[in-house]
């Protein structure tokens, strides 16, 4: 596990932290292989966001997962492995999407290799991570693929705006669990799973990931408007120049405060090329109360998948797990 990981999950018995470490290291030499194409390009491109690091938060979750029941098995490894390489896929075809620029504090694969070669080799990620899913079984793979309906339907809403007579909370939250929050669910899920747990285990480990992934994606919004940038290794507000309402801004418009009239013109601008726009946009936001309230529901829907841990059998790996969803909120780890 790497040191940042370990740094701010301080409740982590040491004994545990070395079985995580460990099995990160298992996993990411899983990872190299994967990626080590006979083809250089191939190899090249297809490793280039790996190799840009990361936190593998996945993949540490798998693993916890499995720390819960039986411990780590060759299967909860190429599990870990297969979500990752999911995971990285699917930052592939949102840089293209987002026309990002930076990713990891590296150059994106869309400005590194163009927009076409980035999404065929997303598009080979994901091939690469269900041949390995198939090895694991008709379970997994069913799992894989209803995991993969439901995260390209969430990018698919995320991008259009909510209809008429939807309330646009409950549109976000659900857009939330879609594209972010059913892949760390199956990552937790596949930990219980080939470990050994039973199936209220692996329920419970299921819904608890989904809860952290929408918690994980709130807090990577409100980064997209709190952070500098410098920290988080992307431009902030680009939600605001793509046009995406999160939590703060949903917040501000249902407060409809005749005091927020230069903010809610700006948020209703194209401020795709705008960056004087989107730079006082993101001074309003910031300090703004909506901020602190988005905050505080964030903290609530962790707090959610904190309170699902208590039925499971005490010890260093749900000890752990509890601090990961505390810490995720202030995207501390």
């Amino acid at each position: 596990m790497t040191a940042a990981i370990v740094h701010n999950l301080p409740s982590v018995e040491p004994g545990l932290a070395a079985s995580l470490s460990a099995g990160l290291a298992r996993v990411e030499g899983f990872l190299a292989e994967c990626v080590d194409l006979a083809d250089p390009f191939l190899a090249q491109a297809s490793g280039h966001l790996l190799r840009a690091g990361g936190k593998r938060f996945r993949p540490v979750l798998t693993l916890l997962a499995a720390e819960v029941s039986q411990g780590v098995t060759e299967e909860v490894v190429r599990a870990a492995a297969a979500v990752e390489l999911t995971h990285l896929a699917s930052l592939y075809h949102d840089d293209v999407m987002d026309e990002a620029a930076v990713r990891r504090h590296v150059v994106s694969a869309n400005e590194a290799y163009g927009n076409s070669t980035a999404i065929l080799v997303g598009d080979l990620l994901f091939g690469t991570a269900s041949s390995i899913v198939a090895d694991l079984g008709p379970e997994a793979v069913k799992i894989q693929a209803e995991t993969f309906v439901r995260l390209c339907a969430g990018q698919i809403r995320d991008a259009r705006p909510c209809p008429a007579g939807q309330d646009p909370l409950g549109y976000y939250l659900q857009v939330l669990a879609d594209k972010t929050g059913v892949l760390i669910a199956t990552a937790a899920r596949y930990g219980a799973m080939f470990s050994g747990g039973d199936a209220d285990t692996v329920d419970v480990m299921r819904q608890y990931g989904e809860r952290l992934g929408v918690a994980f994606q709130l807090a990577d919004d409100l980064l997209d408007i709190a952070s500098e940038g410098a920290e988080s290794g992307k431009v902030p507000g680009t939600d605001l120049r793509e046009g995406v309402d999160t939590l703060p801004v949903l917040r501000v418009r249902q407060l409809a405060d005749p005091a927020d009239a230069e903010l809610i013109a700006l948020l209703d601008s194209d401020l795709g090329q705008d960056e004087e726009g989107v730079a006082r946009a993101l001074e309003l936001l910031r300090r703004h109360p909506a901020l602190s309230w988005a905050r505080e529901q964030t903290r609530a829907v962790a707090d959610e998948a904190r309170s699902l841990l208590v039925s499971l059998p005490q010890g260093p790996a749900v000890q752990a797990l509890d601090a990961l969803a505390a810490g995720v909120v202030d995207r501390s780890i």
